[in-house]
């Protein structure tokens, strides 16, 4: 199988950027599955149900999020408890909406998803790696691939997580940073890796913000609200090939 992770999909910019490419793409690179996260793919931030309908029209399968997955509060019964495949952190409370977990039938094989978030620089939440086992716990016995998306923000936890999981895994990638790393690759247990895939949203922007928002905040102590940048978009994240068991063969970064 050969599957499609996008990193987080920036507000509207990034969600017209993959409606223009995203059916292309997975054409031209031959993508079976696409994952994609979109906890910033509303206005601004957080994920709405009209910007995860537009994420499924525009071709992808599955959605994972992070830190501000419950920032449309009146929505989130919609978003979680509805028809498209959708995760949250497995390391919320299980009295939060939605679920940690889930497991995609497709015509090739399923393919489950698991997501978690960093406690390093990130708000207050239950152990990731705990909370990850209890959700790999439920996944092994239904699906041979296991995506996993982990929301967080050092390097040094993310790369602890492979340590947890190597082996285990199809695949394990980073989000929350919006900044592609180039340490992508396929460990000798067969688990495909990344940092961060980075961001699919504006170029020319700070993490995906008008440039002249965040700069202020950071050199004159302002509190504007942040803003979506425009112009041109880019598409970040990885192309992830797997053998018959579910194991990983090989990573490639995607910049589009």
């Amino acid at each position: 199988m050969r599957i499609l992770i996008l990193g987080d999909v920036i507000g509207k910019p990034g969600r017209e950027h993959l409606s223009s490419r995203l059916f292309k793409l997975r054409k031209e690179k031959n993508i079976d599955f696409c994952v994609a996260n979109g906890e910033n793919s509303s206005t601004a931030n957080g994920i709405s149900p009209n910007s995860l309908k537009d994420l499924y029209n525009c071709g992808v399968d599955a959605v994972t999020t992070g830190n501000h997955c419950f920032r449309r509060t009146k929505d989130l019964d919609t978003i979680y408890n509805g028809d498209i495949p959708v995760v949250r952190p497995a390391n919320f409370p299980d009295s939060m909406p939605g679920k940690g977990w889930m497991v995609v039938e497709t015509p090739i094989g399923n393919v489950g998803i698991a997501n978690v978030m960093g406690r390093i620089y990130m708000n207050p939440i239950d152990c990731p790696f705990n909370a990850v086992d209890k959700a790999i716990d439920e996944i092994k016995d239904k699906a041979d691939i296991i995506i996993v998306d982990f929301h967080a923000e050092a390097t040094s936890e993310k790369l602890a997580m492979l340590c947890h999981l190597d082996g285990r895994v199809t695949a394990l990638v980073g989000t929350h940073t919006h900044i592609q790393t180039a340490d992508d690759r396929v460990t000798e247990n067969g688990t495909a890796y990344i940092t961060d895939l980075g961001m699919t949203g504006p170029i020319d922007s700070i993490l995906g913000v008008k440039k002249e928002i965040i700069y202020n905040r950071l050199a004159n102590y302002s509190s504007e609200r942040f803003e979506n940048a425009d112009g041109p978009c880019s598409i970040n994240g990885v192309i992830i090939e797997t053998d018959r068991n579910g194991k990983a063969t090989s990573i490639e970064r995607v910049i589009e």
